[in-house]
């Protein structure tokens, strides 16, 4: 037990005193009211609580994970006001003392996950739980850990494995106990483990750890684990080059795909509602008149469109785009890391968006009215004060129109983990490399029913009945009929595209072997669609080691020096990053 640090304790007696007393308000408990620690693990609610205490945890990890994943690529870059600590990062000159270079913090979350694992088999054996909710439990735990495992692997490249508890985390830098693996043999290790987990579904519907606390419902706080599955066969195909392997992530990610069965809506990147403007994509507001010519009528709130998706509460359209987020709430710990990398109002703005990142969304077309610009760009940063801010995590901290603090004491916020948008862009890589060319450039650009249907332009009042269908195996069979001679509207009638959702315009799909080309699209569309979330350098990293290119991570790496008129660190940066041991960060435990 003494691997669960008081702060997971006091969070699970929080989690018991509001799930019993009902009425009660999750953060009103007095932390002497907390339970000692022989008093856990007797009953499903404390497997719940400290389940719910390790995702509190866990969200300690959420700036490094964005820092590392972020500023080491090419879409996010320092201010002048950076300390030396992310100066090292954005440079990779980064020294062993550099606190986001530090991995206890992924090893206190692992050995967390140790101990609980091994407190459920003892409650298993002993009968305190229904085999369901060990099953449930258990596996959630099980691919959490996974999860920061394969973070850590892609983060250092050469790391410990551990699998039981330890009495502190400093025992893991005893390397005579734990031989390091390597990112591809982690990898390989971690499907055998993940695939092994008992239950691989969302929790159930009336489980009791699917709730309501402080108002915020934990249907989306836990992790997805066919989506993390679909990432593990992702990278692993990535070092095999095997077409088994894009299939079974392609599998995973169909799955997912697939959650809302009939629903057109659901993580399915549907296209603009223009009529009513309630969607989550790129728009602009409705009077009554043709109004997507008007750059003044751009949808730029926090409760419609492309933006909301950042800051809408947790309705309909919230459950529709969101896959996994945790949020950070004033009443708790930890404090919100983001207001203060990236705002200048409030904040200490270390982070801005990279020259690099604006001049790509500035060199999109949109379709139709053919602005010359990508309006994701307008809504995933502004200019405020004359600065480049990423307001991406923001929007629930700045007022939705002066950009000021709400409250200065108070930093609501998010760690945004996976959604929609990036489960079409990883199925589409998967799909590409396993051939579906033509299904990847669908789902990236502009839509199923418009990519397979045999008269595109031929309109609804017609018979498509044998079109507007991809008339493939699983997991590559997509339906978006939708005609009214008969009738069909298919489950993926709604499929917009990822760049269809955002209003752009889409190259022509390239004749011939086209697998190099769509995927150079699809790490392009992830930067201009997921820029910030996360997942940057781990998507560079990743087509760099399938492509047997280290020039593939170095030269966008460097980009965002050339773009920022800074030739000579471009070169040095690119220089180092041509030798992929570079890539990784000092392993070093303080």
């Amino acid at each position: 037990m003494s691997a669960i640090k008081k702060s997971v304790f006091l969070f699970a007696a929080l989690f018991l005193a509001a799930g019993i007393a009902g009425c009660k308000k999750l953060f009103d408990v007095k932390p002497e009211q907390a339970l000692d620690k022989e008093q856990v693990y007797q009953n499903v609610y404390d497997a719940d609580a400290a389940v719910l205490g390790l995702y509190g945890k866990f969200l300690q990890l959420a700036k490094q994970y964005v820092v590392l994943n972020e500023l080491r690529a090419d879409l996010m870059d320092v201010t002048m006001n950076v300390d030396d600590a992310l100066k090292q990062i954005n440079e990779h000159a980064i020294t062993e003392d550099n606190p986001y270079a530090d991995p206890r913090p992924f090893y206190g979350i692992i050995l967390n996950c140790n101990d609980i694992l091994k407190n459920f088999d003892k409650m298993r054996a002993d009968k305190k739980f229904k085999e369901d909710e060990y099953r449930q439990r258990y596996s959630d735990v099980a691919a959490l850990r996974s999860w920061v495992y394969l973070q850590a692997g892609i983060l250092y490249g050469n790391i410990p494995y551990i699998t039981t508890p330890l009495e502190t985390v400093d025992q893991v830098k005893d390397a005579a106990n734990f031989p390091r693996l390597d990112l591809k043999t982690l990898i390989d290790t971690l499907v055998k483990t993940t695939e092994a987990i008992p239950f691989k579904d969302l929790y159930p519907v009336g489980t009791s750890l699917v709730t309501t606390v402080d108002g915020y419902n934990t249907a989306k706080f836990f992790i997805n684990k066919k989506c993390l599955l679909g990432d593990l066969y992702l990278w692993r195909s990535a070092f095999t080059g095997s077409t088994d392997d894009c299939r079974k992530a392609a599998q995973n990610y169909k799955d997912v795909m697939e959650t809302g069965g009939t629903d057109p809506d659901m993580y399915r990147v549907k296209y603009a509602e223009v009529t009513t403007n309630s969607d989550v994509a790129v728009g602009y507001w409705n009077d009554g008149r043709i109004t997507q010519y008007d750059e003044r009528r751009l949808i730029d709130v926090n409760t419609n469109g492309w933006r909301s998706i950042f800051a809408r509460g947790q309705d309909i359209l919230y459950n529709q785009e969101w896959i996994w987020m945790l949020y950070f709430d004033k009443a708790f710990q930890p404090k919100n890391p983001f207001i203060d990398l990236f705002s200048n109002r409030g904040g200490s703005y270390l982070l801005k968006p990279s020259q690099a990142a604006i001049l790509n969304w500035n060199s999109q077309v949109q379709s139709e009215n053919n602005f010359p610009y990508d309006a994701r760009g307008k809504l995933t940063y502004k200019i405020l004060d004359n600065q480049p801010v990423i307001t991406k995590y923001l929007y629930n901290y700045l007022t939705e129109d002066t950009y000021v603090p709400v409250n200065i004491l108070e930093k609501p916020g998010k760690w945004f983990l996976y959604r929609a948008a990036q489960l079409h862009l990883r199925y589409s890589e998967a799909a590409n490399r396993d051939g579906r060319h033509r299904i990847a450039y669908a789902l990236v650009h502009n839509g199923i029913k418009y990519n397979f249907d045999t008269n595109p332009d031929g309109g609804q009042s017609r018979d498509v009945g044998n079109t507007q269908q991809t008339f493939d195996a699983y997991p590559y069979n997509f339906d978006a009929r939708m005609g009214d001679y008969p009738s069909y509207r298919a489950p993926w009638h709604r499929n917009a595209g990822v760049r269809g959702r955002a209003h752009l315009k889409s190259d022509p799909l390239p004749a011939g072997d086209s697998t190099l080309t769509i995927e150079d699209r699809i790490i392009n569309e992830s930067g201009l669609e997921l820029a910030f979330e996360g997942v940057r350098w781990q998507d560079l990293m990743r087509l760099a080691i399938r492509r047997n290119d280290p020039g593939f991570l170095a030269s966008r790496v460097a980009s965002k020096f050339e773009k920022a008129g800074n030739a000579g660190m471009a070169a040095t940066i690119k220089s180092k990053l041509m030798n992929p041991a570079n890539w990784f960060l000092p392993f070093k435990w303080k």
